[in-house]
């Protein structure tokens, strides 16, 4: 649970018991949480005031319905009393390219083996061929490389189908899932109302009828569905007949024309965690209701082995997409750059913008493993990674919308640190030309004063040349002298209006030897990550 999360709950169950919160009551308890924050009490009680001040304008009943949502027994938290070593698993569907939810999930499983020591699996959950493919395995696999996971095994739903049908089967031996021939909509009717459909009453030898003739191809994809024989009228839906299998007629993009009887995510899900030895299986909080479902399924197969479900909150970033439904359209129709076009929030579009793994890791860790939603911004993403590039990115000299003005000057040669704290990136030499390159903007403003070329002299302008004077500036300006011509890509979230703003521009000759990939910074202007030899996108 995050540091936020943590105040609310105390602030709430306060606020609720005593009318008004008591900061110092709140406090012990925050601290009794998080013990490493006695070092910066003063922001602790700045947050208490700030939740008590939210607090004070709801009512009972909402005060009442924040304080369900937490667990007051002061126990330790549930992963301090993880035994080690852990076995967990990342288990993505191959039907698109990873976000920032992903690598939530990826980096709260890598938290774990960390601490605990263990093992991590990566498994593909491929059992619905209409949306899966290789491209997506191949993408998945080396945007996990980028963030620096690695994984001892590695496996795929779809090499488990023999297993899986033998467990399908079973169960339709001793009467607990029967082979439904009801349309969609009747089976939606029945899971509504409680009102069993036809088929719901099929003997044992009827269903193992229907079985064999699924497998001799008498059926056609959506005219038949096994579903598990469940509690039609229980609270939780997730119980109520939920589907196991159906048809799906579109080779698979491994297993070819194999098979056509796919499972769904809650048959095969369970089964897997348990044979593969998963220990702690972390899952959005929106299949915590299919939790029950979860644990149903093993108990019917009793299966020995009965992993931990821990659900956690998604990352909704708030000026970004990361819906496949919306980014594929753009894709396909050739109005993105592709699925790392530096607009969009896939982890390879957050590579080409320079958003290092690093900071995505200490970002997504902020909120922990905590349930409460978070809706965040990308702003918050760029500060972190800011704070881990700023150390260590190379400074150059840039310019956008140049203006060219002539000089004169006895000095041919300066020499301009690479970074001003870290040594280790030395020095570099720049060649002062026959003429100066300084912004438009930054032209408009000096024109009649006395300004600092940075690194290099007081100058002032007369006509259309640079003169060398001797007296203080008042500014300080970027410039650029023999360099050669660039763009700079500025993107924003493709969901707000003139997202892609691309400036023309000069940068110094040392920008040549900077790799392609590599995160520098043009001063005055912010960071950039160099695309190719003529393009820089912005990064933050």
């Amino acid at each position: 649970m995050d540091l936020e999360e943590i105040v609310e709950k105390y602030s709430a169950q306060n606020v609720l018991k005593y009318g008004k919160g008591n900061v110092k009551s709140i406090l012990g308890k925050v601290l009794m949480e998080k013990p490493e924050l006695k070092k910066e009490i003063k922001y602790v009680i700045e947050l208490i005031n700030k939740e008590l001040t939210r607090l004070s304008s709801l009512s009972k009943d909402e005060l009442k319905k924040i304080v369900s949502n937490y667990n007051y027994s002061y126990e330790k938290k549930q992963k301090d009393k993880i035994q080690g070593p852990v076995t967990v698993r990342f288990a993505p569907e191959p039907s698109g390219y990873m976000h920032i939810g992903h690598a939530k999930v990826v980096f709260l499983n890598k938290s774990l083996v960390d601490k605990y020591g263990g093992n991590f699996i990566l498994r593909f959950d491929d059992t619905n061929p209409n949306k899966e493919s290789w491209e997506y395995v191949k993408a998945i696999k080396e945007d996990l490389e980028w963030l620096g996971i690695s994984w001892k095994n590695e496996t795929y739903t779809s090499d488990y189908m023999e297993v899986l049908y033998r467990n399908a089967l079973k169960l339709i031996e001793e009467g607990k899932m029967y082979v439904c021939l009801e349309p969609k909509k009747d089976i939606e009717k029945m899971r509504r109302y409680g009102i069993p459909v036809k088929s719901r009453n099929n003997s044992i030898a009827q269903n193992l009828e229907l079985w064999d003739k699924i497998f001799s191809n008498e059926f056609k994809e959506g005219e038949v569905s096994i579903l598990l024989k469940s509690d039609l009228h229980s609270k939780n839906t997730a119980l109520r007949d939920p589907t196991m299998f159906r048809i799906i007629e579109t080779p698979h993009y491994k297993q070819g024309d194999k098979y056509i009887l796919w499972p769904t995510y809650d048959f095969a899900i369970s089964i897997l965690d348990s044979m593969e030895g998963v220990t702690h299986a972390i899952r959005s909080k929106e299949y915590e209701l299919r939790g029950e479902l979860y644990y149903l399924m093993l108990n019917i197969l009793n299966l020995k082995h009965k992993p931990e479900l821990i659900h956690i909150s998604r990352l909704n970033l708030k000026d970004g997409v990361v819906s496949k439904r919306y980014i594929t359209p753009l894709v396909k129709e050739g109005k993105v750059w592709g699925w790392d076009d530096p607009r969009l929030s896939t982890l390879r579009a957050f590579k080409r913008k320079g958003i290092v793994p690093k900071a995505i890791e200490q970002f997504v860790l902020r909120f922990g493993f905590g349930k409460q939603e978070k809706t965040v911004t990308l702003d918050m993403l760029l500060k972190e990674n800011r704070k881990v590039i700023d150390p260590i990115s190379k400074r150059l000299f840039a310019v956008e919308e140049p203006v060219r003005l002539k000089i004169n000057s006895n000095i041919d040669t300066i020499f301009v640190k690479n970074h001003p704290t870290n040594e280790k990136l030395g020095k570099r030499q720049i060649k002062i030309g026959n003429y100066i390159f300084i912004s438009k903007k930054d032209y408009e403003l000096i024109k009649n004063d006395i300004f600092r070329l940075k690194d290099f002299a007081n100058a002032k302008i007369e006509g259309n040349s640079i003169v060398l004077v001797n007296e203080s500036p008042k500014k300080k300006i970027q410039w650029v002298s023999k360099g050669f011509e660039v763009k700079f890509v500025y993107p924003k979230p493709i969901n707000i209006e003139n997202n892609l703003e691309i400036k023309h521009g000069i940068v110094e000759e040392n920008a040549r030897n900077i790799n392609i990939g590599e995160i520098i910074q043009f001063e005055r202007m912010g960071f950039f990550r160099k695309d190719d030899e003529k393009m820089f996108i912005f990064s933050c």
